[in-house]
């Protein structure tokens, strides 16, 4: 098992989901942050501190959010970001988004 971000995310980017990972295994792109599903230790901390509950876990994700797991774990392939496992999610200095995320409508700021 293990955690997995999904769209609530897009555009507003808390971070204090960041903040409370005691391994590190949540990195910011441009537009969201996702979880590195082979670093992630299934602790639950960051769906505790979600305010827009965004983050599931992979095994309950609602039917309609269930490419968000495809969508983490692309994102660290060498098609999207290249990082890779195991790497340090502090100051890897992307910006990029997986390309459906991207490619959905900017929100409003709140």
């Amino acid at each position: 098992m293990t955690y997995v971000i999904t769209a609530a995310c897009i555009d507003v980017k808390d971070g204090d989901c960041v903040a409370c990972c005691p391994v590190d295994c949540i990195y910011e792109g441009g537009r969201m942050f996702y979880i590195q599903p082979d670093e992630c230790i299934n602790c639950a901390l960051c769906v505790s501190v979600c305010p827009v509950d965004a983050i599931h876990e992979d095994d309950k994700l609602p039917a309609a959010l269930h490419h968000y797991l495809r969508i983490n774990r692309e994102y660290f392939g060498a098609a999207v970001s290249g990082l890779g496992s195991p790497n340090c999610a502090e100051g890897h200095g992307r910006e990029l988004d997986h390309p459906e995320v991207a490619q959905q409508p900017r929100r409003a700021p709140v």
